[in-house]
């Protein structure tokens, strides 16, 4: 069996409120490929700070992104092949 490893790095930055959080997302694919996602969570004001919630909304939120765009390539990938079967 062979083992592969990706590494997603992930940045998260707060306002001095912790009532906006940003989190970017980045990955390089063995392939070359480099994507980066970005996430927002924003706090009601009406609610308490907790800056774990925001880390994780925002966090989720650019690896659903990150998620998506890999998907993407994958779907491209299968598509550019399956032609070239065809063609061959």
């Amino acid at each position: 069996m062979q083992v592969k490893q990706w590494t997603v790095e992930i940045y998260i930055t707060e306002d001095d409120n912790d009532d906006n959080t940003v989190a970017r997302a980045i990955v390089q694919t063995p392939g070359g490929r480099r994507h980066e996602s970005v996430g927002h969570a924003r706090r009601n004001p009406i609610d308490r700070p907790v800056p774990e919630i925001g880390d994780e909304l925002a966090v989720g939120r650019a690896l659903a992104d990150l998620a998506d765009k890999l998907t993407g390539d994958a779907a491209a990938d299968v598509a550019q092949f399956a032609g070239q079967s065809r063609r061959g």
